[in-house]
């Protein structure tokens, strides 16, 4: 009888444990366990990376340039430069570029300023409104960047157009 109960023991403590690894060892099938495709591209266009630069050499007489807000600008740190006429310089996604001025509004005669830029590769609107005006004509607005996938890059600027 005394080896029956131990024996009986036995088999209860196995027989336990081996539930419990049972228990431990399934893994929930919920969402913990996805497996996502490297090779899957994301639906959402790309943003454009919007770079500093060094105010244009281009650039001889009017202009009008613009930083991502004050401090930058007091650092001269330029996403946008145009000579006020004709060519507009930034630096996009890593490169910088020269394009042309499709439609520009006058500064003196309103507070409103608007800028319209195209290429190939982007179409840019530069929205402002006057907040000063000192020696040169001070604004602040948007620059709106969109490409041909669809994507839209909105950046805030602050900057001054003047001769």
């Amino acid at each position: 009888m005394k080896y029956f109960i131990i024996l009986f023991s036995a088999l209860i403590l196995v027989a336990c444990k081996k539930e419990k690894e049972a228990v431990t060892d399934s893994k929930p099938s919920d969402s913990l366990n996805v497996v996502q495709d490297s090779t899957k591209t994301d639906s959402a266009p790309e943003k454009v990376l919007v770079d500093v630069f060094p105010f244009p050499k281009e650039i001889k007489e009017c202009s009008c340039y613009f930083a991502k807000n004050k401090a930058d600008f007091e650092n001269e740190q330029y996403i946008y430069a145009d000579d006020a006429g004709k060519t507009a310089y930034m630096k996009l996604d890593g490169k910088r570029i020269a394009m042309n001025l499709i439609s520009s509004s006058d500064m003196e005669t309103g507070e409103e300023l608007t800028k319209e830029i195209e290429n190939e590769n982007y179409k840019i609107s530069v929205k402002g409104k006057k907040i000063k005006q000192e020696e040169a004509l001070i604004f602040e607005g948007t620059l709106t960047i969109e490409k041909p996938d669809g994507s839209i890059t909105k950046t805030p600027i602050y900057g001054e157009c003047g001769c």
